[in-house]
């Protein structure tokens, strides 16, 4: 959570930009991140992404945090507006894309190839379990959330989250093999 969120968040409910700015500046990779998880190809990431935001500032008048933070309410509309977006395009997605864009960099050829491969495997595996195993997963592991947010985002009850994690990873386990 960053530091000093509520008054933050309170200030663009207010209608400040800047205040918006900064929690734009925050969760903007975390968001991107997600999204570029469930769709694979950059541009569509990036689109979605400021769709997302740009619909939480229309909506920030609205907002009520009701004890959760300001990133579960954004994680639910980068959800949705994912879903929305499968809805109308109806594609598929190509693991190599989301595994190079994750990857970045950042390590030596022969390490990058090992976790590209590395990635590749369990990037397809998670593509194997439906939406819901999907999300629950990425929030957790990827995203590092904490229950209680992950069930405010996809709607569910916590111990409802807890069981989809525990199934999707025995899953995920299975088809690891």
């Amino acid at each position: 959570m960053l530091e000093g969120e509520e008054n933050l968040v309170e200030e663009a409910k207010q209608g400040n930009p800047e205040a918006f700015g900064q929690l734009y500046d925050h969760y903007l990779p975390k968001i991107y991140r997600f999204v570029l998880i469930k769709v694979a190809y950059r541009e569509q990431a990036e689109d979605i992404t400021q769709q997302t935001f740009f619909k939480a500032w229309r909506s920030m008048k609205r907002y009520q945090s009701k004890g959760y933070p300001f990133g579960s309410w954004l994680y639910r509309i980068a959800r949705n507006s994912v879903i929305d977006h499968y809805r109308k395009t109806k594609e598929e997605v190509d693991i190599e894309n989301v595994s190079e864009e994750i990857l970045g960099v950042d390590n030596t050829l022969s390490q990058n190839l090992d976790s590209k491969f590395e990635w590749e495997t369990i990037l397809k595996s998670i593509k194997s379990l439906n939406d819901i195993e999907q999300d629950v997963l990425i929030m957790r592991f990827v995203e590092d959330m904490q229950h209680s947010e992950v069930a405010r985002v996809v709607d569910k009850s916590e111990n409802a989250v807890k069981v989809i994690q525990h199934r999707a990873i025995k899953k995920l386990e299975e088809r690891l093999k």
